[in-house]
């Protein structure tokens, strides 16, 4: 029997995920594998250094959606996901995270077949079960209706198994398979350690922070942006604090005349000079939820300016403290660590590596009982 799995990408915190599910997929003679891009992250040049970094190969479809609001992006990927579900009528439709195509695929799916004789394509949801509970985050809406439409959903901690079985998702269809994010951190770790990224911006080991800061929450009201930059700049009194500078925030700081020269900026990194600043960080600061599990994976000590996080047990287990908007708690907490005092952690279950290779035989098998 001859199956087809399309995986979907849309945004760079996507490529890590499915770089490893495209790797294992490919090994399954019977599987025939096809990716595609949404092109929800638009920039080409950083998307290619993260494609080169991790090794995925070319994508078979590029649909070239770009910006726009949310309900125009979602409507835009739609509409020409479907054409390529009429195209390629596929067995599984894997999609992976929270942005907005995960949904969009999700639901062209859905829509694709209904009412057809072969209840196909399966929809398998890579990530499943994380909640913040903050409806404000477009990433939570995301979340919530791809795993309400999805068949196999697998999950990354304990809290994504408990959250989908009290939202009425039936538990023979949700899968504890562990965080394939890790795989990708764990295959790169020794490449991204010859990247060169300290020399070129002149940093020592243990000898900065890393910052990160990118969501509307943070970024796009003045006065909360004002009032975290002001606790950064107190901190980078006692040490470097090196900001990747993600093009949303370039956006706001510029909008609002907002200087920053305490920070030493760069340009948005790829894959593997990221991983070579996290690695050898003194901390991260941060309100990106992947960060928050790569930091627990590297032992790395974590502050996320956000009240909540979809990845609790990060906190629980891991190394990371939510410090949200507070100046003053971001400012605490920050220099305990300065002065030697952090957060220990241990790494969650499953974070092993070996998530995709998981994953792939759930959904060989699972193909081969329903078709």
């Amino acid at each position: 029997m001859h199956y087809r799995a399309v995986i979907v990408i849309g945004a760079r915190p996507n490529f890590m995920k499915a770089a490893p599910i495209t790797t294992q997929l490919k090994r399954y003679d019977d599987i025939e594998t096809i990716l595609v891009h949404t092109g929800q992250h638009y920039d080409k040049e950083l998307s290619k250094v993260f494609f080169d970094d991790l090794n995925l190969p070319k994508p078979d479809y590029y649909l070239g959606i770009g910006s726009g609001s949310h309900s125009e992006q979602c409507g835009q990927i739609m509409i020409e996901f479907e054409k390529i579900l009429q195209e390629l009528d596929p067995d599984v439709v894997l999609v992976v995270g929270d942005v907005n195509s995960t949904l969009a695929c999700a639901l062209a799916t859905a829509k694709f077949r209904c009412g057809r004789p072969r209840y196909s394509p399966v929809i398998a949801h890579v990530e499943a079960g994380l909640r913040s509970n903050d409806w404000r985050m477009p990433e939570e809406i995301n979340r919530r209706l791809t795993d309400a439409l999805a068949d196999l959903l697998f999950t990354t901690e304990p809290s994504g198994q408990d959250n989908l079985i009290k939202e009425g998702i039936s538990s023979d269809r949700i899968y504890h398979v562990g965080n394939v994010m890790i795989d990708s951190l764990l295959s790169f770790k020794a490449q991204a350690e010859k990247s060169l990224i300290l020399k070129q911006l002149n940093l020592k080991e243990n000898d900065y922070a890393l910052l990160t800061m990118h969501r509307p929450g943070n970024v796009d009201k003045k006065n909360d942006l004002i009032n975290i930059l002001d606790g950064l700049e107190e901190i980078a009194r006692s040490i470097k604090v090196v900001f990747p500078v993600h093009p949303r925030t370039k956006k706001m700081f510029r909008q609002y005349g907002i200087e920053s020269h305490f920070l030493k900026t760069t340009q948005p990194l790829g894959y593997l000079d990221f991983m070579k600043m996290l690695t050898n960080a003194k901390f991260v600061m941060t309100d990106s939820g992947g960060i928050q599990e790569e930091a627990t994976a590297l032992n790395i000590p974590c502050l996320t300016l956000r009240e909540n996080t979809e990845r609790p047990v990060t906190v629980d287990q891991g190394t990371n403290i939510l410090v949200g908007k507070d100046r003053d708690v971001i400012v605490a907490q920050a220099m305990k660590i300065i002065k030697g005092v952090r957060k220990q952690g241990e790494i969650p279950e499953f974070w092993d590596g070996k998530t995709a290779q998981r994953i792939c035989k759930i959904v060989f098998n699972y193909l081969k009982v329903h078709n």
